[in-house]
Formats: C-alpha cells, sequence, structure tokens
C-alpha cells in the first residue's frame, strides 16, 4: 500500500475517534481542542494524500475509491455530531449529505460511461469552507464576533454546498441527458 493510500486510511481510522471525543467530553477541558487537532489532522491528510499522489502518478483504484469516501465520511460525521451538540440544525447537515449523494452518483453513472468527473473550483471552496466552519464550530468559542464569523461560514458553506451541485449538474448535464 502506497503512502496516499496509507494517509487515506489513516483518516478513517481518526474518524471514529474524533466523534468519540466530540460526544463525549472525555478530554475535559481540552476536548474540544483534542477535537480540533484530530479533525484538523485529518483535514490535512486529505490535501497531502491527493498531492503525493498527483506527484508521483501513485493514483491508484483504491485511492479514487476511498478518498472521497474518506472525505465524506470525515466532515458528515462530524456535522451530524453538530447536531447533537447543537450546534448545526438536521435540515443544514440533510442538504450537504444530499449534495454529496448526488455527486457521487453522479460520478458512477459518469463513470460507467467513462467519463472522469473531477472535483471543480466551486467544490474545492465548498470543501474549505466547510472544514474552517467546522473547526469554528468544534471550538465554539463563546465571543460575539467569533460567533458572527462562525454563523457566516456556516451560511457560506451552505451557498457554496448548493452551488456547487448545480454547477456540477449544469456542467455534465450532457450525462445526464443520455441516462
Amino acid at each position: 500500500m502506497n503512502l496516499p493510500n496509507k494517509l487515506t486510511l489513516m483518516r478513517v481510522i481518526m474518524v471514529p475517534f474524533l466523534v468519540l471525543f466530540l460526544l463525549t467530553g472525555w478530554g475535559g477541558e481540552a476536548n474540544r481542542y483534542i477535537c480540533v487537532v484530530i479533525f484538523a489532522a485529518a483535514s490535512i491528510t486529505d490535501w497531502f494524500d491527493g498531492k503525493i499522489a498527483r506527484k508521483y502518478n501513485l493514483i491508484t483504484d483504491f485511492g479514487k475509491f476511498m478518498d472521497p469516501l474518506a472525505d465524506k465520511l470525515l466532515v458528515c460525521s462530524t456535522m451530524i455530531c453538530m447536531i447533537d451538540l447543537g450546534r448545526l440544525t438536521s435540515w443544514f447537515v440533510v442538504i450537504v449529505i444530499a449534495r454529496e449523494f448526488i455527486i457521487s452518483g453522479f460520478r458512477l453513472i459518469a463513470a460507467e460511461k467513462g467519463v472522469v468527473i473531477a472535483a471543480n473550483y466551486w467544490g474545492k471552496f465548498k470543501t474549505a469552507s466547510s472544514m474552517v466552519m467546522l473547526i469554528l464550530l468544534i471550538l465554539d468559542i463563546q465571543v460575539p464576533a467569533v460567533q458572527v464569523i462562525t454563523q457566516v461560514f456556516v451560511w457560506v458553506s451552505l451557498a457554496l454546498t448548493v452551488i456547487s451541485l448545480l454547477t456540477y449538474i449544469w456542467e455534465n448535464r450532457t450525462i445526464m441527458e443520455s441516462m
């Protein structure tokens, strides 16, 4: 197993630990910082595994399948925890998860037709804003200015989720038309 795939697996393994600390508070006063470190480390592995795989031509079928799955597992699990912690509403998380299912299904259909749908800039912006939003929600800093910034990231993440979905569908509408 190559390094990018090991990083992807490491990200998957980190998710249950993140969920455990988020929902139990086992870390006491340091819990939110422990959670941020786990989440940030997992997020950084996503960047590194892709960069290394492309740079050294280490792209594998395992990586193509598991990397996006690991990303969705990390982000969706964290968002679901945020519902339980009262920091996100369920309708928000349903929209994000629905987008992920739609894009994944769309990519599967395209792959059957021999077309690879790469991530576009809107999707990358959505991912980046979601990661910042989740870090802010995990930290849960009770300072009015930080809470306003957190809410801005929540709404920006939602907007980018919808925009990226519509963009994927629009840019690849010929695939859907041929179904």
